[in-house]
């Protein structure tokens, strides 16, 4: 046996019973008022507690809102641009547009201005705009005060897309191929495509008037993307916007459309004047490179049911005849099988891999990134599949249906696509995302209500912020920066929807088209690429008056940001991150002021 173990000695028990008193008198003299250090720190705490929102209004009050004293700034203040810019557009001006070639729609297509040419100036709202009416009203009206074109109701009067009826106008839902009005026009889908069933949740509309199709799915719960020129027809895209409808200014050229490879379950153009039959097939092959395995392509509109429109379009019934023929042979190249036609409507759909199809093939795009696309040139040549064992398996992946494939592991996860992302980690994303969201929530009580309808996520990464936002009240546009990992089929995957996009240049939107925007590592990511004071003008150029902001990054960074919107008449606050203030990423929420342009090139608040 070994020797037996010693007990503690009695001075060291008197010793630790002694201290323990010492820190606890000690204590207690600090809590009384009389320490010091303890009074210092609590003065020091009320003048930095980031959470304390009492200066940061959220609600609309746009009636009686001063503006802020430009002299208050420290910063550098940002004057108002000259009323003739309300509705600017940088990258799709008409001006500039007219200096590109008409072929193959080039001049239609993004061309933005210099550095140099940049105006460095707030975009003003018109006279007397009004925060949008609240979905699902806002579907159906819109303020003239916000989009004051009365052109499209006289252009489009006979066709039902629009009507003015006295300071508001009025969607009824019409549109070129769908007299009926939308929701009978998708019921017709619905009878050959399982819209009802959540097999179909993401929609692209090429050439989308002012979006009635994408306005009515989304009741349906199908998030459609709807895209048209900034042409003749002036607002269009605006008035889809300012409905609550996502859409953007785009047209279908010589460049790839800012989406990844199988994103889209179902594509249409409804009139939308696209020459499908032209240049080889270039275009259809470009909704083909969109379209998931398993998806459809809807056409209503020239030259289907030629036989009856062919005087009303002024064109011979071989012409039509031959651009169907032309259509159906292109079809059948991209392995589409034709499912319905019957009066104006006809309806693909696209093979879920190459092995079910027989097929004479149309040119295979060899050696290229199908997801690869910013400001890349079309080629007429048709995407891939990805490779399947057998003719059952849908190409890339099978998708569960919506709402369960919004955070079921995507495809391109599951099957490595990612660089960095694995199923552990896309699963942490999504919780990490959820107590962001919940925290955003309890900061601004108006997120997630009707308040936000068009929200945007300026680097959305593997889209966990619109997961945790999904409802009928909002949608989200998840932009994925060309400066970070390629994570928007993942996006498209989950049943959510987003662009690529290079945050030096301006968005293809119209001004004033979203309510909330959110921006989490942005500055971070762009910091030696072009200057935050761009970016930050741009955001403020598509926020709405009173629209807030969200950013997420780290301190020294928002501190720059803080300083810059200080002359750009935003309010903000600072608050820790949820973790506590040891974590050097910090969130800075704002909020755009309200007030408009003059005639006199000042500016207002009184309207």
């Amino acid at each position: 046996m070994g020797p037996k173990p010693r007990g503690r000695s009695p001075v060291s028990i008197f010793i630790v019973i002694g201290l323990c008193c010492f820190f606890y008198l000690l204590g207690a003299w600090q809590r009384s008022g009389f320490g010091k250090g303890d009074s210092i720190a609590q003065e020091i705490t009320k003048q930095t507690d980031c959470n304390i929102f009492s200066t940061l209004n959220f609600e609309t009050h746009h009636n009686d809102v001063p503006i802020p004293d430009s002299s208050e700034p420290k910063a550098k203040v940002f004057k108002p641009c000259d009323i003739k810019y309300a509705d600017y557009t940088p990258c799709q001006e008409q001006d500039r547009a007219m200096t590109f070639p008409r072929e193959n729609m080039i001049y239609r297509e993004r061309h933005c201005p210099p550095g140099e040419e940049k105006l460095r100036c707030l975009i003003p709202a018109p006279q007397g705009y009004m925060t949008p009416f609240p979905w699902p009203k806002g579907r159906d009206y819109v303020h003239y005060a916000n989009v004051p074109y009365k052109s499209l109701t006289v252009e489009k009067a006979v066709q039902n897309w629009v009507q003015f009826q006295g300071n508001v106008f009025k969607f009824p839902g019409g549109g070129t191929m769908f007299p009926q009005g939308a929701d009978a026009y998708i019921d017709e889908l619905a009878s050959v495509i399982p819209i009802a069933d959540g097999s179909v949740r993401t929609a692209l509309d090429t050439g989308c008037g002012v979006a009635s199709w994408g306005a009515y799915l989304l009741k349906r719960n199908v998030l459609a993307v709807s895209f048209a020129p900034r042409d003749n027809h002036e607002a269009q895209v605006q008035f889809a916007l300012e409905r609550g409808v996502p859409a953007y200014i785009g047209v279908l050229g010589s460049i790839h459309l800012p989406f990844p490879s199988r994103a889209f379950d179902m594509a249409q153009c409804s009139r939308c004047l696209i020459p499908w039959s032209s240049n080889d097939g270039t275009y259809l092959m470009e909704v083909d490179r969109v379209l998931r395995p398993g998806g459809y392509w809807i056409l209503s509109g020239p030259p289907i049911n030629w036989k009856t429109y062919y005087q009303t379009w002024k064109r011979t019934k071989e012409d039509l005849k031959a651009e169907q023929r032309k259509i159906e042979e292109l079809a059948e190249q991209l392995c589409w099988e034709k499912k319905y036609e019957k009066g104006d409507i006809a309806i693909w759909r696209k093979k879920v891999n190459a092995v079910s199809c027989q097929r004479s093939s149309a040119n295979i795009c060899q050696a290229r990134d199908a997801d690869d696309v910013w400001y890349k040139k079309m080629e007429t040549c048709a995407t891939p599949y990805p490779e399947v064992t057998s003719a059952s398996e849908v190409a890339g992946g099978e998708l569960k249906k919506f709402p369960a494939r919004l955070y079921a592991v995507p495809p391109r996860i599951a099957n490595g696509l990612v660089p960095g992302v694995t199923e552990e980690s896309y699963q942490e994303d999504n919780t990490l995302w959820k107590k962001h969201v919940n925290t955003y929530k309890r900061i601004n009580k108006l997120l997630g209500t009707t308040r936000y309808r068009n929200i945007m996520d300026m680097n959305a990464g593997l889209g966990g912020f619109a997961a945790a936002l999904v409802s009928p009240k909002s949608w989200v546009m998840n932009v994925v920066p060309m400066d970070s990992v390629n994570t928007l089929g993942v996006i498209y995957e989950r049943g959510l929807i987003g662009m690529y996009h290079d945050w030096c240049e301006a968005f293809s939107t119209y001004p004033r088209t979203y309510d909330l925007i959110h921006a989490s590592g942005v500055f971070s990511l762009y910091q030696s690429k072009c200057a935050s004071e761009d970016i930050l003008l741009e955001m403020d150029r598509i926020l709405r008056p009173e629209g807030s902001v969200i950013f997420r990054d780290k301190v020294e960074v928002l501190n720059k940001i803080r300083k810059i919107v200080g002359g750009m008449r935003w309010e903000t606050k600072m608050m820790d991150h949820e973790d506590g203030p040891l974590v050097p990423e910090k969130i800075l929420v704002a909020v755009k002021t309200y007030w408009v342009g003059s005639k006199a090139n000042s500016t207002s608040s009184d309207e």
